[in-house]
């Protein structure tokens, strides 16, 4: 407002107007994040090209997602312990100063007035872990009088403390009335603990040789021919959230929206055989995805029975062998990610005696074994894979090469990588538009003509 004469022109403000408080952006953010607000411009957006005749259901589209980094430090475990508890007494010292006085102890100032990483941190493993314990203690002390009868329960709710109270339970545990810092083997998971008090929704996550604090955003656009290509849905969620477990929720805002495609180009972390099912018998999208190759070690060897080699019998649960043996045993159960299989085993005595047992099993005695998924899962993941060894096949999938020019584009022209703010809801409401295109200037949406496959634009609609 200070130095756009356009804006000034448009409200018919004065020249010299100063402008209003940044507050009053925030408080205005605080709004539409409370009302869960942030896909209002976008999605009118939407209906507008609609109504243009720009975006039309049952075309082609294509998703993929990319790391967003949370706008904070990368801190070690000693100083995240200390700066853990010096946010929590920053934050009981503004709403309880009173309280708090009576708590501290005259050393604390000495620890916690400055930023961890400003002090002269120890270089032995020994007073590192001396140092952590001493923090944990005084932690603890804090907690411990956080929880008394006497102390306002209100306290004991600040985030600021929740976070404490959280932070405390997964690097320490008391043994012996003291206060013991953790093994890094005996950390939860990565993926379960704040790595920071001022963002404690950030997560950290890894994909192949890429490891990042922070949330990933998933970008889904169309990619019909001879039409410009335009993003259509954008979700942001937690780093450790899997590719496999958007797709779904996906499909269901595209139902919403009307915009459902006919097919739908996805990589392998987005697809299993379940979600390929679903896709095609919920929402009557044909998901073009990968199929991970079988790797058993019979399909390695000239002539080894893998899976495919089986016949089997649906309706009345049985399996015949390449040798013409029936199985034994059909028995539903449940594999490590708790989908459900068919585990399918062949009687001992005739698997002994068959005469390709090396090409089927390298079991010294026990029968062979082979789990299937049910039968519509089974089924639709054969019927992939012996598809996506045609030609035509790789030709069309092709098409989901494209989302990596507009994630490109989101994070080189757009910051769509790097987070303005902390917590995953304020970080989602730049998400509809990219973290880089607020309710600003204007409002930015990108696509990519189908004629040119390399060379990014972008459109901008004044708001």
């Amino acid at each position: 407002m200070r130095s756009r004469i356009d804006w000034k022109y448009a409200l018919a403000l004065e020249l010299t107007d100063p402008g209003f408080d940044f507050s009053v952006l925030c408080e205005f953010r605080a709004r539409l994040v409370a009302d869960h607000g942030e896909h209002l411009v976008f999605d009118a957006l939407v209906r507008r090209l609609i109504e243009c005749g720009l975006l039309k259901p049952h075309g082609r589209y294509r998703t993929d997602s990319t790391d967003v980094l949370a706008a904070v430090r990368t801190i070690n475990r000693l100083e995240g312990v200390g700066e853990m508890l010096r946010a929590a007494l920053n934050d009981l010292a503004t709403v309880a100063p009173a309280w708090l006085r009576t708590q501290v102890r005259e050393d604390w100032s000495d620890r916690y007035s400055r930023r961890v990483e400003d002090h002269r941190l120890p270089k032995t493993e020994a007073a590192r872990r001396t140092l952590a314990e001493q923090i944990g203690s005084d932690g603890h002390q804090l907690l411990a009088a956080l929880y008394e009868p006497t102390t306002p329960p209100w306290l004991r709710e600040r985030p600021a403390v929740q976070c404490l109270r959280q932070y405390w339970v997964q690097q320490f545990y008391v043994a012996d009335d003291k206060v013991t810092w953790r093994t890094p083997a005996d950390l939860p998971p990565a993926g379960l603990r704040a790595h920071t008090p001022y963002d404690p929704d950030s997560r950290y996550a890894n994909r192949r040789t890429t490891g990042w604090h922070g949330d990933k955003v998933h970008l889904t656009e169309t990619c019909d021919e001879g039409a410009p290509h335009f993003i259509t849905h954008v979700v942001t969620t937690s780093a450790t959230v899997p590719d496999l477990s958007m797709t779904v929720p996906i499909h269901e805002a595209l139902a919403t929206r009307g915009l459902l495609p006919h097919r739908h180009y996805l990589d392998a972390g987005y697809i299993d055989a379940g979600i390929r099912v679903c896709s095609t018998r919920d929402f009557h999208v044909a998901p073009v995805s990968p199929v991970r190759p079988n790797s058993n070690w019979q399909s390695k060897v000239p002539g080894g029975y893998t899976i495919d080699a089986f016949t089997i019998d649906w309706e009345n649960r049985k399996v015949r062998c390449p040798q013409g043996q029936l199985n034994t045993t059909w028995k539903p159960g449940k594999d490590m990610q708790g989908n459900d299989v068919l585990e399918i085993t062949f009687g001992h005595a005739i698997c002994r005696r068959c005469p390709s047992r090396a090409l089927c099993t390298h079991a010294p005695s026990a029968s062979r074994r082979i789990t299937v998924r049910p039968q519509p899962e089974h089924e639709a993941t054969q019927k992939a894979r012996r598809e996506q060894q045609n030609e035509g096949w790789q030709a069309d999938y092709a098409r989901r090469a494209g989302i990596e020019g507009t994630l490109s584009q989101g994070t080189r022209a757009f910051e769509l990588r790097k987070c303005r703010y902390f917590g995953l809801a304020k970080i989602s409401l730049g998400s509809p538009c990219g973290h880089g295109h607020e309710l600003g200037p204007g409002l930015r949406l990108a696509f990519r003509p189908a004629t040119c496959k390399n060379a990014p634009l972008t459109l901008r609609n004044r708001v």
